[in-house]
């Protein structure tokens, strides 16, 4: 298998043919209002529903020609030798929290007595509550401190959202810093799956990014826009820094990306990733949420002389002009979520209203309750699969968030 079989992502738009995936599972029934700030929630979804939800999603994937993949599944096949496993759960029991020596024995005891990879990989994911672990006796001041708190680990509500923890660019990954200790905690899956799953470990990828770096990048805020322009959203969850790491590796190795596009974008929850306010639907038409329509603060970034030089160029120009410039056509479409009305743009974009997903030019996954939206890309000649909506979009994020290509054809 040559190294572009593997991964393979050079536009939004190409014809979707693997996808990763999470299913809802019991982390979700985890969640409580009390620590939903602390886990980025902002509501509880309904278990049942959502999984349902997310099969009809999946579904979609299906009868359209690609295949789908599930992160817990990927995580239990890539950790079948005993040496990864334990490193694995090592280093999973070592970012969940500060623990004494003893209780890391008695979590890793009860992972290790799990039957499969997979009923264990599930519940590193869900949580592990004090009550489910004997002897978890209250031994220090600081436990007994803590004694009301339930978790020995905490949850991982966000997961279904496998977007964020890393971007397929090219054909390598960007293994993302994620913002915060509550999400950089997913990124351990993904690590494993890329190291060692026999899809991936004979194929050298590269990795643009690493989880272990400094800066914070997320996967919402890497758009990959075509075979020469990737565009990276500085953004509440996106630092600068890590945009110009990110770049510079890009261009060390022989890809054909010439441009990075680095989009200012507002730092507030409702425009989180560059994906939440714009995504594409076709080779010219766009989503946006108007909000982002004046003119934007963009700057390009391009090879210098040496690997180290980076040469950068900032644009105040409308979004318009910037994508038929970079994108070398004519006129770009912009379809204004809600149909531009502040009304309906509001509250469709809290539901992600803007962040579509791309199965094949011109064809897209959107959430049913998005209507206003819809209707329009209808009238814009877009092809939609609607997925049934209600608990899923709870967690604050669309198609687009939930799903990560890995591989898509040129186009």
């Amino acid at each position: 298998m040559g190294n572009n079989q593997a991964l393979q992502v050079y536009s939004e738009i190409g014809s979707l043919k693997k996808v990763l995936l999470h299913r809802p599972g019991r982390e979700i029934e985890n969640l409580t209002p009390d620590l939903m700030d602390r886990l980025l929630f902002d509501d509880i979804p309904y278990l049942e529903i959502a999984k349902q939800e997310h099969d009809a999603f999946a579904d979609i994937f299906r009868n359209n020609g690609a295949d789908v993949f599930y992160l817990e599944e990927l995580t239990a096949q890539a950790i079948t030798d005993d040496v990864i496993k334990n490193k694995f759960i090592d280093e999973f029991i070592e970012e969940a929290k500060p623990m004494s020596r003893k209780k890391r024995e008695l979590v890793k005891e009860y992972l290790l007595s799990f039957s499969s990879n997979k009923k264990m990989v599930s519940k590193m994911m869900e949580g592990i509550r004090k009550n489910e672990i004997k002897n978890f006796e209250k031994t220090s001041l600081s436990d007994m401190i803590e004694s009301e708190y339930p978790f020995i680990v905490d949850p991982m509500p966000n997961l279904y959202f496998t977007r964020d923890p890393f971007a397929t660019i090219g054909s390598g990954i960007s293994l993302n810093h994620m913002k915060t200790i509550t999400r950089n905690r997913e990124t351990l899956f993904s690590k494993y799956i890329f190291k060692y799953h026999n899809m991936f470990k004979n194929e050298e990828i590269p990795f643009w990014f690493k989880r272990d770096e400094n800066a914070s990048i997320e996967g919402g805020d890497q758009l990959v826009l075509s075979d020469k322009v990737v565009a990276i959203g500085i953004s509440e969850r996106t630092q600068a820094a890590a945009i110009e790491k990110l770049t510079k590796r890009i261009f060390e190795k022989n890809e054909s990306f010439e441009v990075v596009l680095a989009f200012d974008i507002p730092k507030k929850r409702a425009f989180m990733h560059l994906d939440t306010v714009f995504t594409m639907v076709d080779y010219d038409k766009f989503t946006i949420h108007p909000e982002i329509e004046g003119p934007l603060t963009v700057y390009s970034i391009r090879k210098g002389e040496n690997e180290e030089e980076l040469i950068i160029d900032k644009e105040t120009k409308e979004l318009s002009e910037i994508l038929s410039k970079y994108l070398e056509i004519d006129r770009v479409t912009l379809i204004r979520c809600g149909a531009g009305n502040m009304i309906d743009a509001g509250r469709e974009q809290w539901n992600d209203g803007s962040n579509t997903l791309a199965i094949a030019p011109g064809e897209v996954i959107v959430y049913s309750r998005n209507h206003v939206t819809n209707k329009l890309l209808e009238e814009h000649g877009i092809k939609l699969h609607i997925m049934p909506s209600s608990e899923l979009s709870r967690g604050r994020g669309g198609p687009r968030c939930m799903s990560m290509p890995l591989f898509r054809e040129k186009i």
